[in-house]
């Protein structure tokens, strides 16, 4: 089985990834993020993009899973945000035909939730700026301006199954998660410290310099 989290940038895909495999054994993260960053490294500064623009990425991305899944004997995690339609049915629609079982599942969250964790993180160096009783956005990174996008676009019926993760805490994500894929979690070991320092951890090994 393939577990597919889905969701903004910003929106906590990879820490329920990895508190889901902690609950789920047998279970392996696969971030096809790290595709794309090989790719922007083999690539001068000038012509960088968006990496799931080059069909290298979607193939891979799909070649590499379909091969995990088809060796490996537990449960594929993938925290990844696709929201282009047609990217989607290059990556989740090709498993699904090739067999798999693959599982869906987004993860949403008011606006202002999102750039909340985002500053959290320190991503994007965003300033405020009060004008008219509303927040502007001045200096804002790839995370905040695909933002709107990806809300708009996860919030449709061919994205679902959606959580809605704006009041819920990491493990509630995870025992939401594992209901929309209907797996069965084993028990939360982690207790309130060992969580803090399993998503500082997390937290640390997705800084990208």
């Amino acid at each position: 089985m393939l577990i597919w989290i889905n969701g903004p940038f910003g929106g906590g895909k990879t820490q329920a990834a990895y508190a889901l495999q902690r609950r789920l054994p047998g279970s392996v993260v696969c971030d096809p993020e790290e595709a794309g960053l090989g790719l922007h490294r083999m690539t001068p500064a000038r012509l960088r993009g968006d990496f799931q623009d080059l069909p290298a990425w979607r193939q891979g991305v799909y070649e590499v899973l379909d091969l995990v899944l088809s060796r490996h004997g537990g449960p594929v995690i993938v925290p990844m945000t696709v929201v282009e339609a047609d990217y989607f049915q290059e990556t989740v629609g090709r498993l699904r035909e090739r067999g798999h079982d693959v599982r869906h599942c987004a993860l949403l969250a008011e606006r202002r939730t999102v750039l909340r964790r985002l500053e959290r993180r320190g991503l994007g160096r965003v300033v405020r700026v009060v004008a008219g009783g509303e927040a502007a956005l001045r200096r804002v990174d790839f995370a905040v301006r695909k933002l709107d996008r990806c809300l708009e676009r996860l919030d449709r019926p061919e994205f679902a199954v959606h959580v809605r993760t704006d009041r819920l805490t990491v493990p509630q994500v995870v025992e939401r998660v594992a209901e929309a894929a209907g797996v069965r979690l084993g028990p939360d070991a982690d207790g309130a410290l060992k969580g803090r320092l399993h998503r500082a951890w997390t937290e640390i090994r997705e800084i990208r310099l």
